[in-house]
């Protein structure tokens, strides 16, 4: 079982749910209004009235063959407008 962590802007939450779903993976778990600090910049708080600046985190647990199939589609849009994605080992409690 794979852990993949998506960091990203809010505003690109749609985008990338609809790639997920193209990709079929199982589910997901959002969590929106992230904040934090990166190696490069501090993550502000977002504007609290518009969202503008608001970060959201995506978590997916899935089989190892979706993470192609999302690494494929997902690419070009962190690429493009920023973001990080994060595989990693998971191993269920029960």
């Amino acid at each position: 079982m794979k852990r993949l962590d998506l960091i990203f802007s809010e505003r690109e939450l749609e985008e990338i749910l609809d790639t997920l779903e193209k990709a079929e993976v199982p589910g997901y778990t959002v969590m929106k209004h992230a904040t934090g600090r990166g190696p490069e910049r501090v993550v502000t708080e977002d504007m609290e009235f518009t969202g503008l600046g608001s970060n959201v985190h995506v978590i997916i647990f899935c089989e190892h063959d979706f993470i192609d199939k999302v690494r494929e589609n997902i690419q070009s849009i962190l690429s493009y407008y920023g973001g990080v994605a994060y595989i990693s080992e998971a191993t269920g409690m029960f």
